[in-house]
């Protein structure tokens, strides 16, 4: 999946690889996770962001990873979970939708019982099909400094009509966020090989 089509929870889902550095920090916690979720016949476990995640019927529904100063339950339709406990929160307020996480700073602190409900409450969610579809953003139309020379070069229009929605928007983002018209400028003159290439604005750090 390109990063332009990621929605936010799936942008930070491919942040939980990071957790690998720390993994043999938190085998206590690991091994309860594996205990429950092994209870849960129904889940598939699947590779995805670096780590293992569960699902039902394709349907992302827990994974966990170990932190440096956390080790974290990750419920991917939590914010359709009571939360009897009180325990969930959103890691990005005000840009996560749906993914909710439950913190531990010590594998003492989990209680079997209590996780195993949230993990079955979960598995019900998703068997319902409670989910959010992800928005539709409204794609960006080139302005200003961009647009002027798009028209006046027909070859370095072509090549940009010819580029995906996400990498037209990279582009036009990244000329809009300068201030000056003497950045601007400069940053178009980077630009203009680029796009006769094809390329995105940000293709080296996909690979």
């Amino acid at each position: 999946m390109n990063a332009e089509a990621l929605s936010n929870d799936e942008q930070e889902n491919r942040e939980v690889s990071r957790w690998h550095q720390y993994r043999d920090s938190w085998p206590e916690a690991a091994e309860i996770m594996q205990n429950i979720v092994s209870r849960f016949t129904e889940l598939r476990k699947e590779f995805k962001w670096g780590t293992d995640i569960y699902t039902f019927q394709g349907k992302n529904v827990i994974g966990w990873g170990g932190f440096k100063n956390f080790f974290s339950i990750w419920f991917y339709n939590g914010v359709f979970l009571e939360d009897k406990e009180k325990v969930l929160i959103s890691a990005s307020e005000g840009k996560t939708k749906a993914l909710r996480q439950w913190r531990f700073t010590d594998a003492v602190q989990m209680d079997e019982k209590k996780i195993t409900a949230y993990v079955a409450e979960a598995l019900q969610v998703a068997k319902d099909g409670k989910e959010i579809k992800p928005e539709k953003s409204v794609p960006l139309k080139p302005e200003g400094l961009l647009n002027e020379h798009l028209q006046a070069d027909p070859t370095f229009l072509q090549a940009f009509e010819r580029l995906t929605p996400g990498k037209q928007k990279e582009y036009i983002e990244y000329i809009n966020e300068a201030k000056q018209e003497k950045t601007r400028l400069t940053r178009l003159e980077k630009i203009k090989p680029m796009v006769s290439e094809g390329k995105g604005l940000h293709d080296k750090y996909k690979r």
